[in-house]
C-alpha cells in the first residue's frame, strides 16, 4: 500500500504584472548572489540592491533570505517529489505503486540518496540559503522527504520508522555535503557511501 505524500507547498497565488516583474527580479538577483559567494552571508539588503527594488517591496513578498532561497528551490524539489511519487523504480514505486514488482525499500532509499546528491550538487548554494540549521526541519520539502523515508522504513519492517527517518536524512545536511565536496569527495563517492547506509539500515 502506498502512503500519500503531499507536495511541499500549494500552488503560488495569482499576482499582478508589476508584482510578477518584481518577483522575477528578486529571484534572479538572489540566485546570482547565492551562486557567486557564500549563500549564508547574503543579506536582504544585498538582494534588494541587486534587484533594484526597495527594501519594503522585498519584505512585502519575502520575510527573509531563506524564503527567497526556498522559492528558487521549489521547482527543483517538486520535480524530485513527482519522481518519488510516480516515477519508475528504483526511485519511484513502479508496479502500480504497491511495490509488488518495484524496488525494495533499501533500493528505493539508495536511489533517493543518489537523487538528493544530484540535487545538492546542482543547487547546494540554494539549499544553504534556505535549509541550514533548525530552519531545515521547518520546510515543506523536509517534511516530504521525512514522510517518504519513514514510509520506506515502515515497509522494511523497522520498529520505529519516525525516529529512523530523521537519522537517515541527517547525512543529507547541506553543510555536510559542502564539507565533503570541499574535502575532495566526488558526488559518486558520496552517493556510494549513502547507498551502503541505505542497505545497512533497510536491507
Amino acid at each position: 500500500m502506498t502512503t500519500e505524500l503531499p507536495l511541499a507547498d500549494g500552488p503560488p497565488p495569482r499576482e499582478r504584472a508589476d508584482a510578477a516583474r518584481n518577483r522575477a527580479k528578486v529571484l534572479a538577483a538572489a540566485e546570482r548572489l547565492f551562486t557567486e559567494g557564500d549563500p549564508t552571508a547574503v543579506t536582504m539588503d544585498d538582494i534588494a540592491r541587486a534587484a533594484g527594488i526597495g527594501r519594503g517591496t522585498l519584505y512585502r513578498r519575502y520575510p527573509d533570505r531563506a524564503s527567497i532561497a526556498r522559492a528558487l528551490l521549489d521547482e527543483h524539489e517538486r520535480a524530485l517529489q513527482e519522481r518519488l511519487l510516480r516515477g519508475a523504480p528504483p526511485l519511484g514505486p513502479g508496479g502500480g505503486g504497491d511495490g509488488a514488482d518495484g524496488a525494495t525499500p533499501a533500493e528505493r532509499l539508495a536511489a533517493f540518496y543518489a537523487a538528493m546528491v544530484e540535487l545538492l550538487e546542482a543547487h547546494v548554494h540554494l539549499v544553504l540559503g534556505a535549509e541550514t540549521g533548525a530552519a531545515r526541519y521547518r520546510t515543506g520539502a523536509y517534511a516530504f522527504w521525512r514522510l517518504h523515508v519513514a514510509h520506506l522504513a515502515r515497509e522494511a519492517g523497522q520498529p520505529d520508522p519516525e525516529v529512523l527517518a530523521d537519522q537517515l536524512l541527517a547525512p543529507l545536511a547541506p553543510e555536510l555535503f559542502r564539507h565533503q565536496r570541499e574535502a575532495g569527495l566526488t558526488p559518486a563517492r558520496i552517493a556510494a557511501g549513502l547507498a551502503v547506509l541505505a542497505h545497512g539500515a533497510l536491507g
